[in-house]
């Protein structure tokens, strides 16, 4: 079974990552070597290679492999950068970044997501990773900021101020940008000082991240 998940691992990355302008080696390294298969439900293992956002319960989803890869070589993450990954739900996104980054925080709201993350980024030996439950994710976590890099993992209507300001000098947020939560746009938003400059990257029809779904009107 191991090898045919690593024919399908690789067949993702040359087939949906490469293709679609993801030219890092160290992103496509990290893509060959996390067994995306572990960050799904049993049931759902057979389809953690497929090019689709996959939801693994509670609102969270395992992006799709394109999506993340190219938010990733857009933050441009480095070996020294402490990055945070909100929203991390079962650790995908966070152990991607643990291969990329000198430090990465993934905060989830969920007990369970949790603690699945946490034990999978131990037993792939991303020492230099961390899940924490928190149980507002929109908050961030400041304790551990500021961040060279922020992941937001799925889409959101728009960025909370207050992650947004948990961004380092030259830090960059990654995210999907979504008013209703269907087609959106992948965005880079870079801090200089305190204005913030943000970059449209590529379509994506990303689910909404749980938690961020914008306030519904009145209607009368």
């Amino acid at each position: 079974m191991h090898q045919v998940f690593d024919r399908a691992r690789n067949s993702m990355v040359d087939g949906q990552v490469r293709p679609n302008k993801v030219t890092d080696p160290n992103i496509i390294e990290a893509m060959r070597r996390i067994p995306r298969e572990r960050f799904v439900p049993r049931h759902l293992q057979s389809m953690a290679y497929v090019d689709e956002d996959i939801h693994v319960g509670k609102g969270r989803y395992l992006p799709e492999p394109m999506v993340i890869a190219r938010l990733l070589q857009a933050a441009e993450v480095k070996g020294t950068d402490i990055a945070l990954v909100v929203g991390s739900g079962m650790g995908y996104a966070a152990a991607l970044v643990g291969c990329l980054a000198g430090t990465v925080v993934g905060i989830e709201q969920d007990a369970e997501m949790t603690r699945h993350a946490e034990g999978l980024l131990h037993d792939l030996g991303i020492v230099n990773g961390v899940v924490i439950q928190r149980p507002d994710i929109r908050e961030g976590y400041v304790q551990q900021g500021p961040y060279d890099v922020i992941v937001i993992n799925g889409s959101v209507p728009a960025v909370p101020e207050t992650i947004r300001n948990q961004l380092a000098e030259g830090g960059r947020l990654v995210t999907v940008l979504s008013e209703k939560g269907h087609m959106g746009a992948g965005v880079l938003i870079v801090r200089s000082g305190e204005d913030f400059t943000s970059h449209t990257l590529f379509d994506a029809a990303t689910p909404t991240l749980a938690g961020f779904e914008a306030p519904k009107a009145f209607v009368f």
